[in-house]
């Protein structure tokens, strides 16, 4: 037995287009050999690749690695990251067939028992596609999620689980390459897919490391998903806020033209210091938090600048 060092949530460009009609189309730009080049390069011992709503991604994973004789000791394990009716988010470690997203939760979780398979709350109590409270049901919560960066669902998160005993984890979410491995979980097992899901499941696990997105990175993210989707962010705000599409157009335009500049980095740390508000009114303060959900922005406004 060993100590492995594994990263539990991660996604590569198999997760484009997956996401459904509510989100942009265009998800993560790292490729394969990337992914797996930083996974050696910062001495990972394995990673659950947990691309949405699809399992694609694992085999190619699998047949990049098995070409490259570097590779050969880091293990790289199937999962998915499923959506719900709900449009609420499960990670599912250790499937041998995709789930399909759509379905309801309790279905969701029955599929991934019977596939012998762990589930997991991926960011429970973040401001969109959390489970929240439900998350009681799955068999592992995710209590530091990088991209959390207005602290307090993170926090709530760790009260969560504490106080209901409940298997904690952390992880990444990467989206662009250098934050993969940015949350470590170290899990007492052997390197192959059965123990490690059996040491989860039996609580040989650990949070080894955890830190935060920075602001480049989620900058680096948004010129991805902006250069690839902005006909369809433009189009969404056609048909959802009408009122607000000269403006979004706008907004797109100028950050296309110098998505580097200093001006970015601010409108960045505004967003995140009025989504903190936000977050501390919905999970400490006991605000409504489906209009979130619902994607209301005529309601949370109001909520953030109170």
């Amino acid at each position: 037995m060993s100590i492995l060092k594994v990263e539990l949530h991660c996604h590569n460009e198999f997760s484009n287009f997956q996401l459904g009609l509510k989100e942009t189309p265009y998800d993560c730009g790292i490729s394969v050999s990337e992914q797996l080049e930083q996974a050696h390069k910062i001495g990972l011992d394995a990673f659950f690749i947990t691309n949405h709503n699809t399992l694609d991604g694992f085999s190619a994973l699998l047949e990049y690695k098995e070409n490259h004789e570097k590779f050969k000791n880091l293990k790289v394990y199937p999962a998915e990251e499923i959506t719900t009716d709900t449009g609420i988010h499960v990670i599912a470690y250790g499937l041998s067939e995709i789930i399909k997203s759509g379905q309801a939760l309790d279905e969701v979780l029955d599929e991934i028992k019977s596939q012998g398979a762990i589930s997991c709350a991926p960011h429970p109590f973040a401001l969109s596609n959390g489970l929240r409270e439900q998350a009681i049901f799955c068999d592992l919560i995710e209590v530091f999620n990088s991209n959390n960066v207005d602290r307090y669902s993170n926090l709530r998160a760790s009260y969560f689980a504490k106080n209901n005993n409940m298997i904690e984890v952390a992880g990444s979410d990467s989206h662009v390459v250098s934050t993969l491995g940015r949350c470590v979980n170290l899990i007492d097992s052997e390197n192959t897919l059965d123990n490690v899901l059996y040491a989860m499941h039996k609580r040989r696990i650990s949070i080894g490391k955890t830190g935060y997105v920075t602001s480049k990175e989620m900058i680096e993210h948004a010129k991805y998903k902006i250069e690839n989707s902005k006909d369809d962010i433009i189009k969404y705000f056609q048909q959802t806020h009408p009122h607000l599409t000269g403006l979004c157009t706008f907004l797109i335009r100028t950050f296309e033209s110098n998505p580097n500049s200093l001006m970015w980095t601010a409108v960045y740390k505004i967003a995140v210091h009025l989504t903190t508000k936000l977050s501390n009114k919905i999970n400490f303060k006991n605000h409504d938090h489906t209009i979130l959900y619902e994607r209301n922005l005529r309601a949370i406004l109001p909520m953030i600048l109170t």
